[in-house]
Formats: C-alpha cells, structure tokens, sequence
C-alpha cells in the first residue's frame, strides 16, 4: 500500500527535526508549538494550531471537540509531545483524532526524548464521517 500524503508527511517531519536539532530535548511543549510554527511558516507549510476539531458520533456533531495542536496541509494532524518518551495514552490520543473526526492521517511526534526525535504516523482509512444530524 502507498504511503498517504508522502510529500506532506517528509515536509512536516522534516520541520520538526529543524526543530529538534536546533533546540533540542527539555523544553516544555508550548516552546516547541512555537518553534513548529516558526518553522513551518519558513517551509511555506500550510498549518492551522490548536485547531478544534469537531467530534462526530454516528451521523451526529458532538458539543464537545478535541484540540489539536496542528493541523497541516488541511489533511494531516499533527501532535506534538515532549516527554522522555512516548506512552500508550499519546498513541491512543492520536488515533482517537483520527476515528472522530475522519481525518486520515495523523503525526505524533515528541521532542522529549535525549536521544532522539520520536515520530509515528497513525492511519484512518475508515474515512465515514457524515456533516449532518439524522436525528
């Protein structure tokens, strides 16, 4: 199987090893947030941050909406952390971005490992979601 946004994906996580070995690891999330927004408006990376993302439940728009802290090229989100490395929870984060909102791409990255720049790409190729309420 192809790799989906390919271009994209080596575009962001290209930015984000700038980012690791310029500043690297000990700094706490919010700086390298920053960072990744300097550093992607210099790649002429398309990026929206924090951006809220609307939640679905069926065919239905939940109230409540997950943040994420990137989503880039309109398509791909992407999750920054910065802890030594990463756990299930960041993973399981990730993937439920993915499953409620229908995006089929998603990038966790953590910048808090000593050792190196951490990267995993999620997939949801279940891309269902509807816009309207049935109900």
């Amino acid at each position: 199987m192809p790799l989906i946004y390919k271009e994209e994906s080596f575009k962001i996580v290209g930015a984000c090893f700038e980012v690791y070995n310029l500043q690297g690891h000990g700094f706490l999330e919010a700086v390298y947030q920053e960072c990744l927004e300097i550093e992607f408006r210099k790649r002429g990376i398309p990026f929206e941050s924090q951006i809220s993302l609307r939640l679905q439940y069926k065919d239905c728009h939940l109230r409540h909406r997950y943040i994420a802290d990137f989503l880039c090229f309109e398509s791909v989100i992407v999750e920054i952390k910065a802890h030594k490395e990463l756990a299930k929870e960041h993973r399981a984060q990730t993937i439920n971005y993915l499953k409620s909102t229908g995006f089929q791409l998603g990038i966790l990255i953590n910048f808090g490992n000593p050792r190196k720049l951490e990267y995993e790409r999620f997939l949801n190729l279940k891309n269902d979601k509807k816009n309207s309420c049935n109900s």
